[in-house]
């Protein structure tokens, strides 16, 4: 597994409303679009389990189309693939099969003809927080990640082909991370997939099929590639003018490397221990750790606040417009709540003071951003996605913190939830909504402990005060749709979050620290049956009202 980077907990910035169902989805068709040689015309979705189930209510088909056009992840233009395939001349279909076993609950097998008459056909997995892999290209098992750049060599399985694709990897200076030969049989069809921290030149493809044993050859850039913000190489950044500065300046990768293996905290007692004996805010150790990290990966190492600066941005978006302009969302549970909520928090009746109001109102219009398909942040998940900006955006408009310290704070949280997704989960079908909602609130309590002056001790006993405040909540989405309980759920996060960094910054100290709390939340998602972790098939998505909307979900 590659080494978590803030992105990919604060993040990825996408069209909801699920990370798993419409991120994930989409990465899958674009990994396909990749590996064609020309443009699409004909494509065939299978769906299976739960992508069978909701494909409609989640976006997924509208995702998956945009995936095949070579939309990212976070493009306007998703909601609206099929007339943007429509026009591009592109057919396409999907065929629901809940009945058949697959491996992993989200799967779609995709048949793409292109404009050659190609044929080319890819099974995919979307594996939550809008990660995906394919696992079998053309009938034959594969391994595909997506986390790093990927060169795909179909050839005949003969002596010799192998050292000739490394021996072109290393003639154009590429460092072969992983190499993986894929066949049915030998001497027959095979695939070669060699994944390398750095970019692939579309140059070595030619090297590479002058064999004449080899039949064709695709690259697929890494998920960073999609990114709206992916880190920028030490050349942009130069001409960019975000020059390096301050610790981790100007480190050779393979410095950077070794630095990065001594400040990848494995624990909060770990990074809090590093804060102490430094003299620094949990931010700053995580954006050390993140600097070693880029630079160890060939890119800039100056560059992260300016990505944090893009999602307060995104989150700020996804907060005014559902109070400006109420849209329903996907599938009909949801709409109009942050308004009403709005308008009652200005009005002489509000039962709360303005930072919890704010914070209620503010996460419930997230999530209804979320689930109209409007562009949101994930974090840690699109399901949990307007905890952290509920509480941030409520505190700096009633504290006055500028957006540098939100930014900081943004950090901040991430550290939490890098930690809280290397030991347990953030989840919900692996851990129930306490991986969700209940890591989002544990960020955003530390996050706010930090803006309001706390130690780094003071936001690992908050977090850990957060997570208890929610152990064993579970993930029962009524239809499999990411709107009730969710949107709810997420403005309970929040006050959850408050609470806890009201209880910490009081100076009360958590019985249980951070890491035995993590690990006590990793044992219950654990203990949690299916029926409680993302299925819709108990808690309130399996009351009598909930399957009335839903009797097919409710079997």
């Amino acid at each position: 597994m590659k080494a978590l980077g803030i992105r990919d907990i604060i993040g990825p910035v996408m069209i909801g409303p699920s990370s798993s169902h419409t991120a994930g989805a989409l990465r899958i068709a674009l990994m396909t679009r990749h590996m064609l040689a020309t443009r699409p015309v004909e494509v065939t979705f299978t769906l299976y389990g739960s992508f069978a189930h909701t494909y409609r209510g989640h976006g997924t088909d509208r995702a998956l189309v945009g995936g095949i056009l070579g939309f990212p992840p976070d493009d306007d233009r998703i909601p609206d693939s099929f007339s943007a395939a429509q026009e591009a001349g592109l057919a396409y279909a999907f065929v629901p099969d809940p009945d058949t076993h697959t491996d992993h609950p989200n799967t779609v097998d995709v048949r793409v003809v292109d404009s050659n008459g190609d044929v080319i056909e890819v099974r995919g997995e979307s594996i939550g927080g809008g990660a995906a892999q394919i696992v079998r290209l053309n009938g034959i098992d594969v391994l595909l990640t997506g986390e790093y750049c990927s060169l795909v060599v179909k050839q005949r399985d003969v002596r010799g082909v192998l050292s000739h694709i490394a021996r072109c990897m290393a003639d154009f200076g590429v460092n072969i991370a992983t190499a993986r030969l894929f066949r049915e049989a030998r001497g027959e069809v095979a695939y070669t997939v060699m994944e390398s921290d750095d970019r692939i030149p579309p140059e070595i493809i030619g090297a590479i099929e002058a064999n004449p044993s080899i039949y064709d050859a695709r690259i697929i850039q890494n998920d960073r590639s999609e990114n709206t913000a992916p880190p920028m190489t030490q050349e942009e950044a130069h001409r960019r003018g975000y020059e390096p500065t301050g610790f981790g300046a100007d480190l050779a990768e393979e410095q950077a490397a070794d630095l990065f293996e001594a400040i990848d905290f494995k624990s909060g007692a770990e990074m809090q221990d590093y804060c102490e004996r430094n003299g620094l805010a949990l931010s700053d150790a995580i954006c050390r750790r993140e600097r070693c990290l880029l630079a160890s990966q060939g890119f800039a190492v100056d560059d992260t606040r300016h990505y944090l600066d893009h999602v307060i941005e995104v989150m700020r978006e996804s907060v005014r417009e559902p109070i400006e302009n109420p849209k329903r969302s996907m599938g009909g549970l949801i709409g109009g709540e942050a308004a009403k909520l709005n308008a009652y928090a200005n009005s002489a009746k509000t039962l709360v003071g303005p930072t919890l109001a704010d914070a209620t109102t503010f996460s419930i219009a997230v999530l209804e951003t979320n689930a109209a398909m409007g562009r949101i942040a994930a974090a840690p998940t699109a399901g949990s996605s307007g905890v952290i900006p509920g509480v941030l955006l409520s505190l700096q408009k009633n504290h006055g913190f500028t957006d540098e310290e939100l930014n900081k704070a943004l950090a901040n949280a991430a550290a939490i939830g890098m930690l809280i997704t290397r030991n347990a989960t953030v989840a919900g079908a692996e851990g129930g909504c306490q991986a969700e909602i209940g890591a989002a609130s544990a960020m955003a309590a530390s996050a706010a402990v930090q803006l309001m002056g706390g130690t780094p001790k003071q936001c690992l006993d908050a977090a850990a005060t957060a997570i208890a405040g929610l152990l064993g909540l579970v993930c029962d989405p009524i239809g499999g749709l990411v709107e009730a309980p969710c949107q709810k759920r997420n403005a309970t996060g929040a006050a959850n979050a408050l609470v806890a960094a009201q209880i910490t910054l009081a100076g009360n100290e958590a019985l249980v620290d951070f890491d035995e709390t993590v690990g006590a939340m990793c044992a219950v998602g654990r203990a949690l049956p299916a029926e409680l972790r993302e299925t819709a098939l108990g808690g309130m998505a399996a009351t009598p009202r909930a399957c009335a909307l839903f009797p097919r979900a409710c079997g």
